[in-house]
C-alpha cells in the first residue's frame, strides 16, 4: 500500500474540507433538517450506529435521521427491509445524500475519511471477509463517507449485492491515489446533484 505519499495529502484534505463543510454547510443545515424531522415525525435529529473503522476499531457513525423508530439491535436489517420506516422527508434527504452530511464530523474526529470503503456493521463485515478474505486489507484504511462501491453500485438489499459492492471497493484498494479520491468525490457530487441516492 502506498502509505506516506497517499495518506498525508489525504488526511490534510479530509481535515480542511470537513472544516469548510461543517462551518459553511452544516452550521445552517442542521437546524433546518432538525425542524423538518421534528415537524414530520417528532424524531431526534441524528441517528447513530456502531460501525467498524480502521484496524477493526468501532465508532458511532452519525447521520440525519431518515426513519421512524429504532432498528432492532440484534437484527441488522438491510436497506430493503428498512424502507417501511423511511419518512417522506427521509426519502428526500436520502435521495440527495443529505443524511450523510453529519459524517463530516466523523471525519474531523479522525474516525472516517471522505473517500474510503463503506463503513459496515460488524455482522456484514464478517460475512464479506468470509466470502472475500482480501477485503480485510481495507481495514488498514479509514472507511469513507463515499466510496467507489457506493458510486458504482449504491445501496444493497441482500448479501449478494453487498459482495458485489465490496468488490468495487477492492478495486479502489488496488488504485489508491489522491487523484482517485478526487475523481470519486466529483462523481459523488454529480450523484448528489442528480438526486440518484436512495
Amino acid at each position: 500500500m502506498k502509505k506516506k505519499r497517499y495518506i498525508f495529502p489525504k488526511t490534510t484534505f479530509d481535515i480542511l474540507f470537513s472544516i469548510l463543510v461543517i462551518v459553511f454547510v452544516l452550521s445552517w443545515l442542521i437546524p433546518i433538517v432538525a425542524l423538518f424531522i421534528f415537524l414530520e415525525s417528532k424524531e431526534k435529529t441524528f441517528f447513530t450506529q456502531k460501525r467498524v473503522g480502521k484496524n477493526g476499531k468501532t465508532f458511532n457513525i452519525l447521520k440525519f435521521k431518515s426513519m421512524k423508530g429504532t432498528a432492532p439491535e440484534n437484527d441488522p436489517l438491510l436497506s430493503k427491509d428498512e424502507e417501511a420506516r423511511i419518512t417522506k422527508f427521509g426519502k428526500f434527504i436520502r435521495k440527495y445524500r443529505i443524511d450523510e452530511f453529519p459524517q463530516f464530523i466523523n471525519v474531523l474526529r479522525g474516525e472516517m475519511s471522505i473517500v474510503g470503503s463503506r463503513p459496515e456493521r460488524q455482522v456484514f463485515l464478517d460475512e464479506i471477509i468470509k466470502h472475500i478474505p482480501k477485503y480485510k486489507k481495507l481495514q488498514q484504511l479509514k472507511p469513507g463517507i463515499t466510496s467507489l462501491g457506493q458510486i458504482k453500485y449504491g445501496y444493497a438489499d441482500n448479501l449478494n449485492q453487498i459482495l458485489k459492492r465490496a468488490r468495487y471497493d477492492l478495486v479502489y484498494l488496488d488504485n489508491l491515489s489522491f487523484v482517485t479520491d478526487i475523481k470519486i468525490i466529483l462523481s459523488t457530487v454529480i450523484i448528489v446533484i442528480k438526486g440518484k441516492g436512495r
